[in-house]
This record gives structure tokens, sequence and C-alpha cells, in this order.
């Protein structure tokens, strides 16, 4: 199993460039907090937003949250000081943006070790066509690599797709990203959506997202957390049904047969892995909502 499996049912982008916003963070319920150096953060307040977050980083008080940062490209001029500045801030992992290639995951881990963050994970951001077609590349080139995380925003836009419901634009993308994240063990999280007033699609696009397997889902503002936190909870029903797929298997087991329908379904061996992956996600959820 991957060593740094843990919730990531929400995983907020909180901007660097804001002391409130940082501290606030800490309150939230939220599984993951990324602290953003990148895109949003206007050129001009790159460098105070850098201090801004290794401060907050050292100063912690973030709970069981897991704690990542956004770096800037690395090919852009502050990319390699963030890497510099957060490898040994206390962060829980770094995210790199804009990753395309097995190349380009080498290059961002060597220079994290070089930094002094040879012990830490990283994330990588999945935001164009190239990225999405090497994602098995991509998936594959390092066990260091802690989560996948989808920019569905920038891809749409690269796609020169349309924003619908249905997510139809991106739907393939989605499901290639995953289907390389999955054949390596890793954690895939969905992209935001920037539509701030349409709560009804976020939601729906949540339960997509969750419908197709993926982890979690990346947001922008706290008052999407309870559509992201629902969404990928397992509910009391769906524990009971694991609970009771286990049981009637190994009593079938015991009985010398290798299936056992339970409520009309076929159970086999795969359905208790699924089972049990379930109720030991349940079970860290549980850890990590009484460390908020």
């Amino acid at each position: 199993m991957n060593p740094y499996y843990r919730p990531r049912r929400s995983m907020l982008y909180v901007p660097g460039c804001n002391a409130r916003y940082l501290h606030k963070a800490r309150t939230l319920r939220v599984d993951s907090v990324i602290l953003d150096l990148g895109d949003p953060i206007l050129v001009e307040k790159k460098v105070e937003s850098r201090r801004l977050v290794c401060e907050a980083l050292l100063a912690g008080g973030y709970g069981r949250r897991e704690v990542v940062v956004r770096v800037n490209d690395l090919d852009s001029p502050w990319g390699r000081e963030d890497v510099k500045a957060v490898a040994t801030a206390g962060v829980d992992a770094v995210l790199f943006p804009n990753i395309e290639s097995r190349a380009d995951v080498e290059e961002a881990l060597a220079l994290l070790d070089r930094s002094g963050g040879a012990h830490l994970p990283i994330m990588v951001m999945i935001e164009s066509p190239l990225g999405v077609l090497r994602a098995e590349e991509i998936a594959a080139a390092s066990e260091r690599i802690a989560c996948m995380v989808m920019a569905t925003s920038d891809l749409l836009n690269q796609l020169q797709g349309r924003r619908t419901p249905d997510r139809a634009a991106v739907l393939y993308s989605l499901s290639h990203v995953l289907l390389a994240g999955r054949a390596h063990d890793r954690a895939v999280v969905d992209g935001i959506s920037t539509d701030l007033k349409d709560m009804q699609s976020f939601e729906f696009g949540c339960r997509l997202a969750r419908d197709l397997g993926f982890d979690g889902k990346s947001l922008v503002h706290p008052f999407q957390l309870p559509y992201c936190n629902d969404a990928f909870t397992p509910k009391p029903h769906e524990i009971a049904a694991a609970n009771e797929v286990i049981e009637a298997l190994d009593r079938a087991h015991h009985e010398g047969r290798g299936t056992v329908v339970v409520n009309g379904r076929l159970v086999e061996g795969h359905h208790v892995k699924a089972a049990r992956r379930l109720l030991a996600m349940s079970d860290l959820i549980a850890k990590l909502e009484a460390g908020w």
C-alpha cells in the first residue's frame, strides 16, 4: 500500500499572500491545506508570500491536517527558491505544478533533495494535454509521489472545451489520469470548480469524482468544504455493508466455497479487498477529524 495513504477528501488552496487565511486554515474542517505560492499570487507578492508561508509552517497549529505547499514552476524566477525555503520548514509534502514527464518529476525530486527535503514526498499537478497523455510515465516515475492532483480548469482551457454540468470535456482526461495513478498505487484528487455560486454543480462534480474512484477534490473556498467531505466520507450503511461482505465471504471460505451471495449480489475476494479499504479509510477519517 502507498505509504502516504490518508484521507484527502478535501484539499483547500490557501493563498500564501494572506496571513489571515493562513491562520484560518488551522480551524477549518479540511483534510489537506495547500498553502499556495503559485499562479494566483501577484508577481509583486511572490517573495512576501513565501515568507508568510514559511512563518505559518514553522508556527504549526494545523493539527492532523496534511499541510502541502504548491511552489511556482521551476523555470519561473521563484520556483527554485520556493523549494529551498519550504523543504525544511515543516511541510508534509511539496506540490509541483505543470508536471508533464518523468524528467519533470526527477528534476523536482533532485531539487527537493538538495534543499534538505529528501525525507519528503511530492505531489504532482496534471494540468495540460501532454501531462494527461504521459500520466502513466509520471505516475511510475517515483515511489515518493504521494498524490496526483488534477488542474481541470487549466486543462479545460487548453482543451478548448466547454464547462458543462456533466464535465464531458474532461471525463476522458480524469479517467486516464485516475487509471495511471491506480496502476501505480497513487492517490488521485480531482480539480477545482471556479464557479463559486453554482453549488448544485459543485456537489454533482464531487459525487461524479467519487463514483469515478477519486480520493477527493481540490477546492478554493471554505464554503465548498462540506460538499467534498460528505461526498467522499463512507456512510453508515456502506460501513455496515462492508462488514457484512467480509463476514459473509469468511463464512463461505470456512464452508469450502469461494464465493457467496449477499443481498442478491455475488461477492468474491476483490469485494472484500474493497470493503477493507473502505473500513480503513473510515477509521483514518475518524482519527483525522478527532484532531481538527
